[in-house]
This record gives structure tokens, sequence and C-alpha cells, in this order.
């Protein structure tokens, strides 16, 4: 990759699979950490892209090192210790839209929580979801069913 022809097709991976990244790594990560989970899974994906083997799954090879980055983020955090007194900053932005919703596929177990994002908020197949977290088409199925049905029963004891 070298010289500006080099980069343009990863500058255009980059506008193309950008903006689906970032909302999927907002499902995962919060929209707090999203951005440092986005700007690197695309430094990541930079230095990896001139070894990518499979051109035509770069989607799926994308939201893989992005599902990295959230669970990279998570352990990060929960190794933070906090301070007596947080530096001050502003408030983070709610999620776009559905910021409820969203926070309640965090509370689902690791598998469902990935393959419902990698779905929902970054619009895979499911053979894409199961590319991208590693297993069979039809785990993914499962996964997102399985998903769905306990975002539905909490749903139900939420509106109770």
């Amino acid at each position: 990759m070298r010289g500006a022809a080099g980069r343009e097709p990863f500058a255009r991976l980059v506008r193309e699979h950008g903006p689906g990244v970032h909302r999927f790594l907002v499902s995962l990560a919060g929209p707090d950490r999203a951005d440092d989970c986005w700007q690197e899974t695309f430094l990541s994906a930079l230095e990896a892209y001139p070894t990518l083997r499979n051109p035509e799954r770069v989607h799926a090879w994308l939201f893989s090192i992005a599902h990295r980055k959230a669970i990279d983020s998570h352990r990060k955090a929960a190794r933070d210790v906090p301070v007596a007194e947080p530096p001050e900053r502003p408030a983070p932005e709610p999620p776009p839209r559905n910021g409820e919703l969203w926070s309640l596929v965090r509370e689902l177990p690791p598998k469902q929580r990935e393959a419902v994002a990698h779905r929902f908020a970054a619009d895979l197949s499911y053979r894409d979801v199961g590319d991208a977290m590693g297993t069979s088409e039809e785990a993914a199925r499962r996964n997102v069913h399985e998903g769905l049905r306990a975002l539905r029963q909490r749903g139900e004891v939420l509106r109770a």
C-alpha cells in the first residue's frame, strides 16, 4: 500500500462500512466508548488490509475486528479504578435511536448480544453473522432467535 493509489481502496472501505461499524459498536460497547472502538477497529484493519485473504468477505472481517475491539474495551473498563473525583467532561450523547432497546441488548449473554448486534445494527446476513462470530449460519440464526426472545420477555416485564 504505497502512495495515494494504495490508500484509496481502504479509504473507500472506511466510507462504505464505517457508519455500520459505528452503529454496531454503539450497540456493543455503548455510546461513550464506540468512537474509540471504531478508531481502533479501522487502525487494526488498515494494518492487516494488505494481507486480507478474502476481499469479498471484507464486511464480516471488519465486524469481527470491531467485535474484538468492543470486548477489549469492556475488559479495559473493568480494570479501570475509579478516582476520588472524576475529571469534568460532558455527558456522552445517547445512541441515535432506540437507546433503551440497545441497553437491553447489552445485557444479553455474549453470543446472543453479538449475534443481535451483527444482524440488526450492522445489517449482516445470517451467513455473515456466522462468519463474523466464527460459527455456522444455523448457530447465528439460533443466537439471534434466542436473543430476540429474551428481549421480548424483558420488554414484557418492563411494560408491566
